[in-house]
């Protein structure tokens, strides 16, 4: 896996903790140990039903079910992000969400960027 396709499964982690984060702060939920245990939960099943949702047909150069395996994650960081700031009200919580998604995305955009390190790496370290 290069370094592109990380960057790429990074920010599907990051914009799926986002998607929770918002969901739940639109739904009126404060941060706490609840919503927490919760997004840990339907983290949790996710990971247990991984390997079903890895099947599918490769879709424009993409193997969908890389993003099916990884699809735990996002709750899970969403889980951590809701730790870190327990007691955040929901309209903190839905910025909070957008805040990660922001990250997930700049990092999207940083992909020509960490290519052109890897690349760079490569030639002064002589591996490859």
């Amino acid at each position: 896996m290069d370094v592109s396709e990380r960057a790429v499964r990074a920010t599907f982690v990051l914009l799926v903790a986002s998607l929770g984060l918002l969901g739940a702060g639109l739904a009126g939920t404060a941060a706490s140990l609840t919503l927490a245990a919760g997004l840990l939960g339907i983290g949790g099943v996710l990971f247990t039903a991984r390997g079903r949702l890895d099947a599918g047909p490769e879709f424009a150069g993409r193997d969908p079910g890389a993003y099916g395996r990884l699809l735990w994650a996002g709750p899970v960081v969403a889980a951590a992000v809701c730790l870190a700031f327990l007691g955040a009200t929901p309209a903190e919580l839905q910025s909070l969400g957008g805040l990660v998604g922001l990250v997930g995305m700049a990092n999207y955009f940083l992909r020509p960027v960490y290519r052109a390190g890897s690349i760079l790496f490569e030639r002064v370290t002589g591996t490859r």
